[in-house]
């Protein structure tokens, strides 16, 4: 699978906007350094900025799915992770699977935390892994693509390196369980190529890339050419400016997967980038001004927390959603709200001081009308006269 030439340009693009992100963010991404290193890297102040940061990170801090893209990324640099490794470790020998009816993406940490240890010591991580497979065939809650993709990507890794003469139970194990995680990865496909939503086809592709070292073949065809090239579209349009989303997207279309990292080569020999004005990118859009219709809704805590507002606010046509939420904010103090910053970048924690809570599984969910918006708020470009809804939700 490879992307056409002529297109290649739109693809070369994405990678210079996500490296250049690195220098402007505080926040350190290990998501963006393994795709820099998988794809060849550009930018090669951005690269040792961004591994001189996780070289520091304190792994205390992280979730074991951070850990392990730590480790990932500091591989993919050629960098020793030292310590991370055997934190790790022990962070996955104590993990208990998730209650019975969790969340699959509860699996999702510990799926990227086997693919690490996988790639670093196979073998003391053959138990950890058949414990995740067990636990995860027994899941009956609804399925998450970016989960399963990483399943497999981890389960194929395991498979890949049962060593010779081990219980060959580990094999069926790991061949049973990615059977079950790919036909429901299958059954995500849409008809345009689409795997789950726009932005978990990343990762889903790269699992689709990895199962072929694997006798687990999907049995719907996955057309790889329809995927990419509704990718390539929605490039073209612009949905992919978020550095996050490019690097989920940007190994699948170099021909790469998570699975490549230890073979991950340094050296002086980088490409070079032609001079940005060579690469396409979206039309603007005229800069003359839109309404957006933008009401808060919260209608789960105690009556006196109850609130449903509605305000209008003209912002420059091609503004982000922020710049709606900051315009509502300055036009009416009920509309005060606060962000965090995550892997995906900005996300609203709290709107007239009620906050997400973790423990009561509640956040702050946004709309369109009545459909949920698949960017953020520091990349959603609304349209004249939409409707945007901030509700306070439980899942």
């Amino acid at each position: 699978m490879s992307v056409p030439p002529d297109q290649q340009p739109w693809v070369n693009g994405l990678q210079v906007l996500m490296e250049n992100s690195v220098t402007r963010s505080d926040f350190a991404n290990p998501s963006i350094l393994i795709a820099m290193n998988l794809a060849g890297t550009y930018n090669l102040e951005a690269q040792k900025h961004l591994t001189n940061q996780l070289m520091a990170s304190d792994s205390a801090d992280l979730t074991s799915g951070q850990l392990a893209l730590t480790i990932m990324a500091l591989t993919s640099s050629c960098r020793d992770p030292g310590s991370k490794v055997s934190i790790l470790q022990k962070e996955m020998e104590n993990w208990l699977p998730a209650n019975p009816g969790a969340e699959s993406s509860a699996f999702y940490g510990p799926g990227l935390a086997i693919l690490a240890l996988c790639q670093k010591n196979s073998e003391a991580t053959l138990p950890i892994a058949a414990r995740f497979a067990k636990t995860l065939m027994m899941e009956s809650s609804p399925f998450n693509v970016d989960t399963g993709a990483v399943a497999t990507l981890a389960l194929t890794c395991m498979y890949n390196r049962i060593p010779v003469g081990s219980q060959e139970n580990y094999r069926d194990l790991f061949g049973q369980a990615l059977k079950a995680i790919v036909e429901n990865i299958s059954s995500r496909i849409k008809a345009d190529g689409i795997i789950g939503d726009l932005y978990s086809t990343g990762l889903a592709m790269q699992s689709f890339l990895a199962l072929s070292v694997t006798p687990e073949q999907p049995t719907k065809e996955w057309d790889c050419e329809k995927t990419m090239q509704t990718i390539l579209n929605k490039i073209k349009q612009g949905k992919f400016q978020n550095p996050m989303s490019i690097a989920q997207i940007l190994p699948s279309l170099k021909g790469k997967t998570y699975l490549d990292v230890p073979q991950v080569t340094c050296g002086p020999d980088h490409e070079v980038p032609p001079t940005l004005t060579n690469y396409p990118t979206p039309v603007p859009t005229s800069v003359s001004n839109i309404t957006v219709i933008y009401t808060i809704n919260n209608q789960l805590r105690g009556v006196d927390l109850l609130f449903n507002e509605t305000i209008e606010v003209s912002v420059k046509s091609g503004s982000v959603l922020l710049a709606v939420l900051e315009e509502a904010q300055r036009k009416n103090s009920m509309f005060k709200f606060e962000t965090t910053m995550t892997s995906w970048g900005l996300i609203v924690s709290s709107i007239n001081n009620i906050a997400e809570n973790v423990n009561h599984r509640t956040y702050w969910e946004f709309l369109s009308g009545k459909k949920p918006l698949d960017e953020g708020v520091g990349f959603y470009i609304p349209f004249n006269h939409e409707h945007i809804t901030a509700n306070f939700t439980q899942y």
